[in-house]
């Protein structure tokens, strides 16, 4: 072989090198939780069967998600994407759809661990399939369509004074938008205490409490994000406390949201008390 040959052959081999160590260093990077959530999709599509004539059938309606989350922050950048304006379930039908499977019940149960296993299909995440008689899935009706609740700033200054919200989870705090020491973002808070306005607002953490929407109830349920001034509710002059790690506290109409020194006054605005 010529010296232009030897040349030429090491050159490709070198590219095939690097080449190799760049897919390797790609796969060595953690997943942001959006491209963890194009990983799940995509591993949906592998459990798609064709049945004939040119349809397709997911066998299964029941999945459990085990996904990595080692920290608060990281979990709560999962929460964030998984429980967004198109939650994570919602994206799993409308890919089955897109795929050619007839409409279906898919319940979807979302677990929170340390640390992957062993035998896990991918570094963050890991999917097991079931067939249950009747799988637990809430009424399609009540996800699209979560009930409306006001919210009004008493105390501390907000980036508007009420909100009208129907989401089924509302964050509350401080900053509109949270992120870790990389500039990730963390969490989008939907009631906005505006940073450097007051002394009373900086009694407000950044992640500082969430309202959720239970659909089979109906309910609201008021839950601290681990602030550090606390969060209660008053109701008719008593004072609630609501304690990190808890199921959160059912609110009423009429009640007051206490964040640190700041207060928000709720209302339900269709059905009065729940």
């Amino acid at each position: 072989m010529d010296l232009l040959g030897k040349a030429r052959r090491l050159e490709s081999t070198i590219a095939a090198r690097l080449d190799e160590a760049a897919r390797g260093l790609v796969r060595s990077r953690p997943r942001e939780p959006l491209e963890i959530v194009h990983a799940i999709l995509d591993a949906l599509d592998q459990e798609i069967e064709p049945t004939g004539r040119g349809t397709r059938v997911f066998p299964f309606n029941r999945i459990e998600i085990s996904v990595v989350a080692p920290s608060p922050e990281a979990r709560g950048r999962l929460e964030a994407v998984f429980e967004g304006d198109t939650p994570l379930r919602t994206r799993i039908v409308e890919r089955l759809q897109s795929a050619g499977c007839s409409p279906t019940e898919v319940a979807v149960a979302i677990h929170y661990v340390d640390r992957a296993e062993a035998n896990w299909r991918a570094p963050e995440f890991d999917l097991q399939f079931a067939r249950v008689a009747e799988p637990d899935v809430e009424n399609p009706e009540h996800d699209s369509k979560p009930a409306r609740i006001e919210i009004t700033a008493l105390r501390g200054v907000t980036e508007r004074w009420t909100y009208s919200l129907a989401a089924a989870r509302i964050d509350l705090g401080r900053c509109t938008e949270v992120r870790d020491s990389r500039n990730r973002l963390i969490r989008t808070n939907h009631v906005v205490f505006t940073e450097g306005s007051a002394d009373v607002n900086q009694t407000v953490s950044r992640q500082h409490a969430h309202i959720t929407y239970e659909p089979s109830t109906g309910h609201f349920r008021l839950h601290d994000d681990g602030s550090g001034h606390g969060t209660e509710i008053v109701r008719e002059g008593r004072t609630i406390s609501v304690p990190r790690g808890s199921r959160g506290v059912r609110l009423q109409s009429a009640d007051e949201i206490v964040l640190g020194e700041a207060r928000l006054r709720i209302k339900f605005p269709r059905d009065g008390d729940r």
